[in-house]
């Protein structure tokens, strides 16, 4: 999914990307694996490890002044951070993402239709159940998703992006353990800066809590 992320380049030296929670670029972060394995056969969620090496970091800034700081390993486990400052300070939500499919756009009718479904109430990927509109809530029955840019770095000193990435994202949910639990699906437009090849990405992912992981 986000593979064509990781080449690699010399990096000017310069000031040091935000440490959020200690992680950051060469640090691994340690999941407790109870966070998936209590819900059992209902979730879709599947990680086979509880720890991850990070290998590039992303972020964004959103219009509302917060930004998400997101950081990656080598084959697109995604661990995601929330703060309402750029250090991190103040995180407030932490997600780890696995991704499920990853597809290019056979023509602009495919591009248009999966458009149509990043705005629907619901939605529904090949092999997994049906998902629910988080952001915005679900009443009405279209909803634009947002739009961002993610700065994505290959060494934690880097002055400057590797990469500049467009995304087009909508975030959806279903409730497990009758309500006890949450599973996220986060599905995307992806559009980077310096290549005409725009995908369609889905993750899986799961809220986590600050006891819940460590670095």
């Amino acid at each position: 999914m986000f593979g064509k992320l990781f080449g690699r380049k010399d990096q000017p030296s310069g000031p040091a990307l935000p440490i959020i929670r200690n992680v950051t670029i060469g640090r691994t972060v340690v999941l407790d694996p109870l966070a998936w394995r209590r819900l059992g056969a209902e979730t879709k969620f599947a990680l086979d490890r509880d720890t991850l090496e990070i290998t590039a970091q992303g972020l964004i800034q959103l219009n509302d002044g917060a930004f998400v700081h997101r950081f990656y390993t080598e084959d697109e486990i995604l661990f995601q951070v929330v703060s309402d400052d750029r250090e991190g300070q103040k995180a407030n939500d932490f997600t780890v993402f696995v991704p499920w499919a990853s597809e290019y756009p056979a023509d602009r009718t495919d591009h248009e239709l999966w458009s149509q479904r990043l705005r629907s109430r619901t939605f529904q990927p090949e092999g997994l159940p049906a998902y629910t509109r988080l952001w915005f809530g679900d009443e009405a029955e279209q909803q634009d998703p947002v739009t961002l840019w993610e700065d994505v770095y290959y060494a934690r000193d880097a002055q400057t992006p590797d990469r500049r990435l467009f995304q087009t994202v909508m975030l959806f949910h279903r409730d497990l353990l009758d309500g006890d639990g949450r599973e996220l699906l986060l599905a995307l437009t992806l559009e980077p800066e310096d290549s005409k090849d725009v995908s369609h990405e889905t993750m899986i992912g799961l809220p986590l809590s600050v006891g819940e992981f460590r670095a």
